[in-house]
C-alpha cells in the first residue's frame, strides 16, 4: 500500500464534483492512508457525511462543535496531524477565501492551521475558472507553496464544454502518491534559485530593469521544496509572497547584490537554478541627485555586470549542478547552446520570445531543455507550475547521474 501510515485531511466544498470525492476517498484508504474528511456546510448539499464517514471509518468533521454533547473539533490539531491537506473539490469561493485568509468554516481554519503541504483540485465552470480573479487567487495559493491539480477539459455540469471540471479521482490519487514519492527525491539537498529582475540604479528615482515577474523562479523553488529540498531564493524585486518553511528568501535589488549572495551561498548547496533575468549592463556612475529634464539628450554610460551563472559554472564541484536560462529572440537553439557551453552548465532552459504565452509576466511558459550533448527536448505550452515540474525532474535526473558516478 503506497500511502501506508500517511495522514490526510480531505476537504470537500460545495460543488457538484463532490460525488467524485467518494471515489477519491476510497482510493486513498485502499492505498493505506488514514483520512479525516472535513466538509463545508454547502458540501453536505451534494453528498452526505454518512457516505464519507462510512468510507473513511471516521466521523466527518464539519461544525466546530456539537450543541448536543459539547464535543468539538480542533482545527489546530487536525492541521498538525496531517501529512497533507487535500481539498477536492475546491470551489472558486473557497479558493478565494484561502487566498485571502477568510476563515468562516472548519475547513478554512484547518487550512490556515496546517503545518503540512496543501493540494488543491479546483472544480468550477469554464468561465469561472478562467476569470482573472480566480486565476489571481490560484497564483496566490501557488505562491504560498500550495500544489494546484489542474482541472480537466471536458463536459461541465452547466452543459458547456471546456476547462474547469475536477480531475478524475484516479488522477488525483496518483498525484498524491507522486507527492509522497517525490518528497524523497531531493531529501537533505539544498538548492540555490535566483528569480525576478534586477534594478540597476541611474539616480534616486530611476533604474534600468526588465519585465520579469519572478513567477518561473518561484515555481521552481516550490517544486524543489515539494521534492524534499531546502531552497534559498535570491530574489530581485517581485510581488510574490511565499510561506513554505523549506524556502528562504533573500531579497536583493541589483546584479552586484545578487552576485555577492550567490557567491556566498553556492558552496553550501547541491546546485543552483539560475532563473533570474539579471541585467547585462549597469550604469558606470550613479547620480545621488535626480537628473533634470533639459533640451539635450541624456547620455548614460553602461558597463557589463558579472555573469553570475558563468561564475558558478566555473566554481561548481563535480557533485554540484548549475542550470541556466536563455531568453532569445533569434537563432534560439544556437545561442542557447553557446551559453550552455561557455558557462559550463549542466543543462539550459530555453525560452523564445517568438512563442505566444511564453516569457515575462504571464502564467504560462513554453520551454526547450538542452543538454551538454546539444540534445534539445521540446515541451508544449504549460502553466509555469507544470513547467517547473519538467525542469525539476531534469534536476533530479542530473543529481542522480552525479551520485552514480561517485559510486
Amino acid at each position: 500500500m503506497r500511502l501506508s501510515g500517511k495522514h490526510i485531511v480531505l476537504g470537500l466544498t460545495g460543488s457538484i464534483a463532490a460525488y467524485k470525492a467518494a471515489y477519491l476517498l476510497r482510493g486513498l484508504v485502499k492505498e493505506g492512508a488514514e483520512v479525516q474528511v472535513v466538509m463545508t456546510p454547502s458540501a453536505k448539499e451534494f453528498i452526505t457525511p454518512v457516505t464519507m464517514s462510512a468510507l473513511s471509518g471516521k466521523p466527518v468533521a464539519s461544525e466546530f462543535f456539537s450543541a448536543n454533547d459539547g464535543s468539538w473539533y480542533s482545527h489546530v490539531d487536525m492541521g498538525q496531524w496531517a501529512d497533507l491537506v487535500l481539498i477536492a473539490p475546491a470551489t472558486a469561493s473557497t479558493i478565494g477565501k484561502m487566498a485571502h485568509g477568510i476563515c468562516d468554516n472548519l475547513l478554512l481554519t484547518t487550512y490556515m492551521s496546517a503545518k503540512c503541504p496543501v493540494m488543491v483540485a479546483p472544480a468550477m465552470d469554464l468561465d469561472m475558472f478562467s476569470h482573472p480573479a480566480n486565476q489571481a487567487n490560484l497564483d496566490i495559493l501557488h505562491s504560498y507553496g500550495n500544489l494546484i491539480i489542474e482541472p480537466g477539459d471536458g463536459e461541465l455540469a452547466s452543459g458547456l464544454h471546456g476547462k474547469g471540471r475536477m480531475q478524475e479521482p484516479e488522477i488525483i490519487l496518483e498525484e498524491v502518491v507522486r507527492f509522497f514519492d517525490q518528497k524523497k527525491k531531493l531529501l537533505n539537498k539544498h538548492f540555490l534559485v535566483t528569480a525576478g529582475p534586477t534594478h540597476e540604479k541611474i539616480d534616486p528615482v530611476r533604474f534600468i530593469g526588465n519585465y520579469s515577474s519572478g513567477k518561473m523562479g518561484y515555481a521552481i523553488a516550490n517544486e524543489l521544496a515539494a521534492c524534499g529540498a531546502k531552497v534559498t531564493i535570491v530574489s530581485g524585486p517581485v510581488h510574490i509572497k511565499i510561506t513554505n518553511p523549506e524556502i528562504t528568501i533573500i531579497p536583493v535589488e541589483s546584479a552586484s547584490e545578487m552576485y555577492e549572495h550567490c557567491l556566498r551561498i553556492f558552496p553550501e548547496t547541491d546546485g543552483a537554478v539560475m532563473c533570474a533575468a539579471v541585467a547585462d549592463f549597469t550604469p558606470e556612475k550613479y547620480s545621488a541627485t535626480k537628473f533634470k529634464r533639459g533640451k539635450y539628450g541624456l547620455l548614460i554610460q553602461l558597463k557589463p555586470t558579472t555573469d553570475i551563472a558563468a561564475e558558478l559554472g566555473q566554481l561548481k564541484s563535480e557533485n554540484q549542478i548549475v542550470v541556466g536560462f536563455a531568453l532569445e529572440t533569434n537563432d534560439e537553439l544556437q545561442n542557447a547552446y553557446s551559453k550552455l557551453s561557455k558557462k559550463n552548465l549542466d543543462f539550459i532552459v530555453l525560452n523564445s520570445m517568438n512563442d505566444d504565452g511564453a516569457g515575462f509576466g504571464v502564467n504560462t511558459n513554453k520551454i526547450t531543455i538542452i543538454d551538454r550533448d546539444n540534445n534539445p527536448t521540446f515541451f508544449e505550452l504549460k502553466s509555469k507550475a507544470e513547467v517547473a515540474k519538467d525542469i525539476v525532474a531534469r534536476v533530479v535526473s542530473e543529481i542522480g547521474k552525479k551520485q552514480e558516478k561517485r559510486h
